[in-house]
């Protein structure tokens, strides 16, 4: 039995099977986490959320940026982007079944048996594991109730660009879901620049990669993410794993196994072996 966690596949369904493929994933014994944006601005969304859902059982999921835009656009909340692939999902039979279930995921995943926090973006500095997971609930709570649509149409925008305890409402909401599944840079106070994207090398100045201040209270936990691809799989930090590897954009799809951090990879081009048949067994 084994755990394996993929970066982000974004629609990018043939490097997730060539993966799983490779380390000969059985899903009657092993498992699989998805770090979040399991769709959007790849060639296959659809085939990629029908692939997942079937293999649900064996599956630990956390929401990225991209899912939970996919629910606001199905539930006529937001407008699709230009750059979106998320039609044939729209279009699907089975749509809704499968827009059900993504709803109903969570967007911090915390396992203390192999003692593992898994999350989209990140943790921000002034948290705690314990912390993430309660704010987490609060966002958890209102987007599997039934006030989600208020929730998927309010959740956008930049502010506040600081958690503080006093905010309620849909402010709190909308800064706990940027951190989860949108940060990169903050400050040590937890501050956040979410117009940056590129390397953290070009970082504002007073800014750094969430994972990177020194005083953060996460800074003794193993936490895997995704959701920037300009960090190429490298944190530099000790206990992070940066998954997103730019599959999207022509890279590769990484997946690492949690009991050895071993990690696996296949190009964004990659192709599956023919099945062995007896004629060429």
């Amino acid at each position: 039995m084994a755990t394996y966690a993929v970066g982000d596949i974004q629609g990018c369904l043939t490097p997730l099977q060539c993966l799983l493929e490779k380390v000969a994933f059985n899903p009657e014994k092993d498992r699989l986490w998805v770090a979040g944006d399991l769709v959007n601005r790849g060639p296959d969304s659809l085939g990629t959320l029908r692939y997942l859902y079937n293999m649900r059982a064996c599956l630990t999921v956390v929401l990225g940026n991209h899912d939970l835009h996919l629910l606001a656009v199905a539930h006529h909340q937001r407008a699709l982007n230009r750059q979106d692939t998320l039609d044939e999902i729209l279009d699907a039979p089975d749509g809704k079944e499968l827009l059900e279930w993504l709803r109903q995921q969570p967007l911090v995943h915390h396992d203390s048996e192999l003692g593992f926090t898994m999350v989209h973006a990140g943790i921000p500095p002034q948290w705690d594991i314990r912390k993430a997971l309660k704010r987490s609930r609060r966002v958890e709570k209102y987007l599997q109730g039934p006030k989600f649509k208020r929730f998927l149409r309010e959740m956008y925008g930049n502010h506040p660009s600081k958690w503080r305890s006093t905010l309620h409402g849909m402010k709190r909401l909308r800064v706990i879901t940027n951190y989860f599944t949108r940060m990169r840079l903050c400050t040590a106070d937890g501050r956040l620049d979410l117009s940056h994207k590129g390397s953290p090398k070009n970082a504002p100045k007073g800014y750094a990669p969430w994972f990177e201040h020194k005083k953060r209270k996460t800074r003794k936990d193993k936490i895997i993410f995704g959701h920037w691809a300009a960090l190429e799989g490298q944190t530099g930090t000790k206990n992070i794993y940066a998954l997103d590897t730019g599959c999207v954009w022509g890279g590769k799809l990484t997946m690492m196994r949690l009991e050895d951090e071993v990690l696996f990879s296949c190009d964004s081009d990659a192709t599956l072996a023919p099945p062995t048949s007896p004629d060429t067994a």
